[in-house]
């Protein structure tokens, strides 16, 4: 292994790890306790318990949201998700939100406040531990093993069904509505007239659901890597497609001797390993979007050398390790499949006959340079697919933002949340404004080089 590449996976290492979370400081499990205010009672204004400096910020006061489990009121319990806010008071809420779903919250405000020191002077940060999330995370030892901080690791047999029964009913109550409704409560408990929601990844989808929920409570939103407000087709053929666009442009740069579309396209053909090597190239763009020795490594295992490709593999999967506090994965299942757009419906619908209609809808999409098996055999779809039958979250009335000032931000690299999204979305946001940073992957605000999307934030967030 050369010095370069050495060091390109050991930054990818601390950036899938590291960058994907961190642990929380309360209980092991997550709990729900089963007191309830008395029928007719008056639901009682959220507000901060529980308060004390930040042992990791100064400045900062840790505190205790607590929610319903059940919004609607019709199933008992409260979550106490953890927050830490600014002590700023009187000034306007910018709200970070992080992605997964399953990062935490607050264990990241040290890294934020440092990035975002020039924008703070205005605002009052505060950061939040979704429901399910830090160190209360919802915990399902074999499908975390398995896939750590990785969205399309192939689950092994029964770790998703042994996940959703350790859950029990209550994994119903993970999905982003039920985000979106804590965030809420943040605001009020803040009293906050209006949130600036600046969300990364799957962040970015709860600050446009939030910002569709309650339109007038939202001052502007930063999207970062963009996971459209239309909820996403788990078939993931976007990134599978974007996947040839990426390997040219770090080509471009590289000068690679051939196609590195074409090679990877005879590889998977080769090596019928196209859910693994796609889990590898989105986690590439994510930790290490210059892809250290892809190409290459691609061209030889085209020629029947697989020696560089399993090692990249290897390493890939070694640095996705990680525990429930850093990425949930139980939280990750529960929440993704009660919102991914599926090919067999929603949620609620039965298992059989689930994956016929995954065959169905793989059959009319064409993957290149990936194949039909990498459409219906990626860890997302598959964990989806085995999920049981969950009562379905209420739906947004429109995938259109309000017309508030928002900024996106894609990386032209980025496979986890490709450019299409971006675009997508873009459409969607009569106040938007789409940049796209060149030789960035996945997290441009946190990850991108060079700074453009830093720069682009702090200019848009203090005008």
């Amino acid at each position: 292994m050369g010095v370069r590449r050495t060091v390109a996976i050991g930054l990818l290492l601390v950036a899938l790890v590291a960058g994907c979370g961190g642990h929380g400081g309360r209980s092991a499990t997550a709990a729900a306790t089963t007191a309830s205010p008395a029928a007719g009672t008056a639901k009682p204004a959220p507000r901060l318990t529980a308060s004390h400096a930040c042992a990791n910020a100064h400045g900062f006061t840790c505190s205790t949201l607590d929610v319903p489990l059940d919004h609607s009121g019709k199933t008992p319990g409260t979550l106490h998700l953890p927050v830490a806010v600014a002590d700023k008071p009187g000034a306007p809420v910018l709200a970070v939100l992080t992605g997964g779903p399953g990062q935490g919250g607050v264990d990241f405000v040290p890294r934020v406040r440092a990035r975002m020191r020039a924008v703070l002077g205005r605002y009052r940060l505060a950061m939040i531990d979704q429901r399910g999330t830090g160190g209360d995370a919802l915990r399902c030892p074999a499908l975390q093993r398995a896939m750590g901080t990785s969205d399309l690791t192939v689950p092994p047999p029964g770790a998703v069904e042994s996940c959703a029964r350790r859950l029990g009913p209550n994994r119903r109550f993970y999905s982003t509505a039920d985000t979106v409704e804590d965030l809420e409560a943040l605001r009020i408990a803040l009293h906050a007239d209006k949130l600036t929601l600046d969300g990364t990844s799957y962040g970015t989808f709860v600050a446009e659901r939030y910002a569709i929920a309650h339109p007038d409570r939202v001052a502007k939103l930063v999207l970062d890597s963009v996971v459209p407000a239309a909820g996403l087709d788990g078939l993931e053929v976007d990134g599978m497609r974007e996947a040839a666009r990426v390997l040219r442009l770090v080509c471009r740069d590289q000068h690679c001797p051939s196609d590195p579309a074409t090679d990877l396209a005879a590889v998977v053909r080769m090596r019928h390993d196209g859910p693994e090597l796609y889990d590898t190239l989105v986690a590439l763009s994510v930790g290490a979007p210059s892809f250290p020795g892809v190409p290459a490594a691609l061209r030889a295992a085209r020629r029947g050398s697989n020696r560089a490709l399993d090692r990249i593999v290897r390493d890939v999967r070694r640095a996705q390790r990680a525990p429930a506090g850093v990425l949930s994965q139980g939280l990750h299942a529960a929440t993704a499949c009660a919102d991914l757009r599926t090919p067999w419906g929603g949620p609620a619908t039965p298992l059989a006959g689930r994956e016929a209609a995954l065959r169905r809808a793989a059959a009319r999409v064409d993957p290149a340079p990936f194949d039909q098996a990498t459409v219906t055999g990626n860890g997302l779809i598959l964990t989806c697919l085995r999920w049981p039958p969950t009562p379905a979250p209420p739906q947004p009335r429109t995938a259109d933002l309000p017309n508030v000032p928002t900024l996106l931000l894609a990386g032209d690299r980025d496979l986890s949340t490709p450019l299409p999204w971006a675009r997508e979305q873009a459409a969607h946001s009569p106040g938007g404004r789409l940049l796209v940073v060149k030789g960035s992957g996945h997290s441009v605000q946190s990850r991108g080089r060079p700074p453009e999307g830093r720069q682009a934030v702090e200019r848009f967030l203090l005008r």
